[in-house]
């Protein structure tokens, strides 16, 4: 098994915006949708869409056929994109006088919540 002290350090969070680094959506940007820490994976709206086979469930209010939808990535092929400059940028922790810990730009020291 895999160590899990990189899964600590992730800096990204369901919900922020993030641009493609790496793959064949690179340069596009999406809303994360979900973080699978274990993994260290995010699924991107709109990046790597896959085709999936779907059988219909009608008690559930499915149809059946071919669906798109997204598919993980990597953490590594994505980077944040700083609400306040506007680009995408590495993000550093800091902590307020409060106590509350906030992500902080690199670039324009934007912070955004923890």
């Amino acid at each position: 098994m895999k160590p899990e002290s990189k899964a600590n350090s992730i800096n990204i969070r369901r919900g922020d915006v993030v641009k493609m680094m790496a793959g064949r959506d690179r340069g596009k940007t999406g809303r994360v949708l979900s973080v699978d820490r274990a993994k260290n994976r995010v699924t991107v709206e709109h990046s790597n869409m896959i085709k999936r086979h779907t059988r219909a469930n009608p008690n559930k209010n499915i149809k059946g056929g071919i669906i798109d939808k997204e598919a993980a990535v990597n953490i590594s092929n994505v980077m944040l994109v700083c609400p306040g400059c506007g680009k995408s940028s590495r993000m550093g922790r800091s902590v307020l006088p409060s106590g509350t810990r906030v992500r902080v730009c690199r670039r324009c020291n934007a912070t955004l919540p923890e």
